[in-house]
């Protein structure tokens, strides 16, 4: 049997066409019996869509077009995932440089084609929700865009990086774009050192597309986001686990000076992976940002905390001893 969804953008398709359709033949259009067909009727009606009908032998289905756009086909938490994916990449929590301007030109767009009970819920959310912005470096669309076309077409790119050991000029083979938390990677084969190499995009100077196509070599990992991030974090590096008190979204306006990945686990906690060098900075960062939270692991994590707040607690005493005299 057809996917539900896929169902229901059959009907919708159908009744787009702007004719009536007698009942019987939508559902042998739809291939459904006429039990089913009334049954995907209300579920478009509770969506929003509005569909007449008409009663009697002669009955009928015809969509009653709102706009001059056909309605957009999105359940209710696709929306307000798409609101908030582009409201959190004007606030630069996908690192690459938008205007609230684009955003909002795009948000209204979308609205235009929602029926009205999404876009009711769509404009409550972008009504309420504020994202930090970041202090990472962003890059440009530019650059996103012509590393992106590069790919695509399988063509070498040229470009200035500038690395730790100073500016050199590179050629590659381009082959994945990584971003992981808010800085972006090209993954690429290095013509000149005849390896792997990763470049992070905010160090990548005049990229230029050449004319040399090439054959994609066979990656060396399945998985190059998990590869680049297990590069990174060295090892000797800690792996922190913790519960916090806030959504993933804000979490990740707030965490994004210490590597890590974020879990939702609902609208107001989610689980952080924290990879650091000490115990010392993820809990200055954890004070200093003031987010509820609880240890998962380590327990030593756990213990250095206990240890810590005891030493603070002893250290305010004398004040709080006399303030109680």
């Amino acid at each position: 049997m057809t996917a539900p969804r896929e169902r229901m953008l059959r009907l919708l398709s159908l009744l787009q066409s702007g004719r009536a359709w007698p009942a019987a033949e939508l559902a042998t259009a739809m291939e459904v019996p006429p039990r089913t067909l009334r049954r995907d009727i209300d579920h478009l009606r509770g969506l929003g869509y509005p569909v007449e009908s008409s009663r009697g032998p002669g009955g009928n289905y015809r969509l009653v077009a709102g706009t001059a756009l056909p309605p957009l086909m999105l359940e209710h938490d696709e929306a307000i995932a798409t609101v908030l994916g582009l409201r959190l990449a004007a606030a630069g929590g996908t690192g690459v440089d938008l205007t609230a301007e684009s955003a909002d030109r795009a948000a209204a767009k979308l609205r235009r084609v929602l029926p009205a009970a999404l876009r009711r819920r769509t404009d409550e959310m972008l009504a309420a929700v504020e994202f930090g912005s970041g202090d990472q470096p962003r890059i440009t669309q530019d650059v996103l865009n012509v590393l992106a076309a590069a790919i695509a077409a399988r063509r070498c790119l040229e470009f200035a990086y500038t690395g730790k050991d100073g500016s050199s000029s590179r050629t590659v083979e381009p082959m994945r774009l990584v971003q992981l938390g808010r800085r972006w990677y090209l993954y690429a084969w290095d013509l000149g050192r005849r390896d792997w190499r990763s470049f992070r995009l905010d160090r990548i100077g005049a990229p230029k597309t050449t004319e040399v196509a090439f054959e994609p070599r066979a990656l060396p990992v399945d998985d190059v986001a998990a590869h680049l991030q297990e590069r990174f974090h060295s090892p000797k590096s800690l792996r922190i686990t913790l519960t916090l008190d806030v959504g993933a979204d804000e979490a990740a306006a707030r965490l994004h000076r210490i590597d890590g990945s974020f879990e939702p686990l609902g609208d107001h906690s989610c689980r952080y992976v924290a990879y650091v060098d000490s115990f010392e900075w993820l809990a200055v960062v954890l004070t200093l940002t003031d987010i509820g939270f609880t240890v998962e692991e380590p327990a030593e994590f756990g213990d250095y905390l206990t240890r810590t707040g005891q030493r603070l607690l002893r250290g305010a005493a004398p004040l709080v001893s006399g303030k109680d005299g």
